[in-house]
This record gives C-alpha cells, structure tokens and sequence, in this order.
C-alpha cells in the first residue's frame, strides 16, 4: 500500500504563505487521487482540497478556495499545497490522503499521512 509523507508545516503569520508537500512512496500518477484535509483543535476533520489522477481536475473547499492552490508532480510522486493569504482560522494538522480511482471531497481515503501541524499567528 502506498505510503504517504508530510512535510512544510509550520508557524507562520497571518497573511503569509506556506506550501505543504506530501511525497508518496510510490508512483500515484493515473492511479490515485490525493486530498488535503485538515483537523483544527476542537473540529471534525474536513475537506480542504483535491487533484484528480492525472491532475487535471481539482476541488477546493469554499474556505480555501482563491487562496489555496493544490498541484502534482507525477514524475516526483508528489503533491503540493500552496497556501497564500494564510487566516487564523487555517491553523489545523494538515493531512495528505489518497484512494484509487476518482477524487472525492470527503474523508473517505484510504491511505493517511501523518499529519503536518500548521499554525497561524496574529
């Protein structure tokens, strides 16, 4: 099973940019969809954004969405999360996900990443 690998979390203020990773451990390209969701302290895990297999396709959640930027590298097995115009309310674990097939905006992935805490300062 695919194993999927966080990176790029961080303290940063609110405003600023960061850009997550999520490298997988084997090649995802035509194969699996991968996601973003993200857990605040106190919430239920949500949807934050996906890329379709080939890439062509993504969804965002509407909290996200014209300021977050999700993208693959297909020949590197990763996917990327560029997040720009970062708000206190985006401070949450990151999670990277992934399934075969067709993207989804649930949870309902089948393969996890640890988790990348990223916190936004006022």
């Amino acid at each position: 099973q695919v194993q999927l690998v966080e990176s790029g979390g961080g303290l940063v203020q609110a405003g600023g940019s960061l850009r997550l990773s999520c490298a997988a451990s084997e090649r995802t390209a035509n194969t699996y969809a991968v996601a973003w969701l993200r857990r605040a302290p106190g919430k239920e895990r949500e949807f934050v954004a996906a890329i379709s297999r080939t890439g062509s396709s993504s969804y965002y959640a509407d909290s996200v969405k014209g300021r977050f930027t999700i993208s693959r590298d297909n020949a590197k097995n990763t996917v990327s999360l560029q997040m720009d115009s970062l708000k206190l309310e985006d401070t949450a674990v990151y999670y990277c996900a992934a399934r075969r097939g067709m993207l989804i905006t649930t949870a309902s992935y089948d393969y996890w990443g640890q988790g990348t805490q990223v916190t936004v300062s006022s």
